[in-house]
């Protein structure tokens, strides 16, 4: 059987997202969007949008990058899980760290990706919200 990924840099492999992972723990900024296409769109989980905040551009993600690991310096991400589906991925993880404001990070989440030509085009970050308030 001919080994597909190999013929098709789109597709989503353990290395790939084993890369990608290690360079966000890394927080080096330049690490992480060398895996991101010029034009990549990445949604983040909070924001003033119902997507939550919508970066376009490996310009502009490194820019909010830079800033969010200011404000976090310890983030750090635990994979628990990668899922596979061609040119798409998901990766099940929790987040920690502490942020500058006194917020403790402790949330469960997965990033939802799509790739072309073996780098992100398309990043979409959920994580679970934790909250002390007795509602669905």
């Amino acid at each position: 059987m001919p080994d597909v990924a190999a013929a098709n840099e789109d597709v989503a492999t353990p290395e790939l997202m084993k890369a990608i992972s290690a360079a966000f723990n890394s927080r080096d900024v330049d690490r992480i969007v060398s895996h991101f296409t010029d034009d990549a769109t990445f949604w983040l989980a909070r924001g003033p949008e119902p997507v939550g905040r919508t970066l376009r551009g490996k310009d502009t993600i490194a820019k909010t990058l830079a800033e969010r690991f200011k404000v976090i310096p310890d983030m750090r991400w635990d994979h628990k899980e990668y899922i596979y589906a061609g040119n798409r991925a998901i990766s099940v993880w929790t987040v920690k760290g502490k942020g500058a404001d006194g917020e403790d990070l402790n949330y469960q989440g997965c990033d939802i990706y799509t790739f072309r030509g073996g780098k992100i085009s398309a990043k979409d970050t959920y994580w679970k919200i934790v909250e002390n308030k007795d509602r669905l």
